[in-house]
């Protein structure tokens, strides 16, 4: 299944092992946060000023 910028945080979690690292390599250090939990890949990247495209290829690859 691909991650796309409506997937759930909590969801690409679970879809690919490196996620977490992924992320917080773009800057979001706050993963354990109730609301990161129920954002998609898409307002997070939004909020955090991250570019959208890149972080979804390194998620995905």
């Amino acid at each position: 299944m691909k991650i796309t910028k409506d997937t759930q945080i909590s969801e690409a979690l679970k879809l690919n092992p490196k996620a977490a690292q992924i992320l917080m390599s773009f800057g979001m250090g706050c993963l354990g946060c109730p609301s990161a939990q129920m954002e998609s890949i898409g307002q997070a990247a939004e909020i955090h000023g991250i570019d959208l495209e890149k972080l979804l290829e390194q998620l995905n690859q």
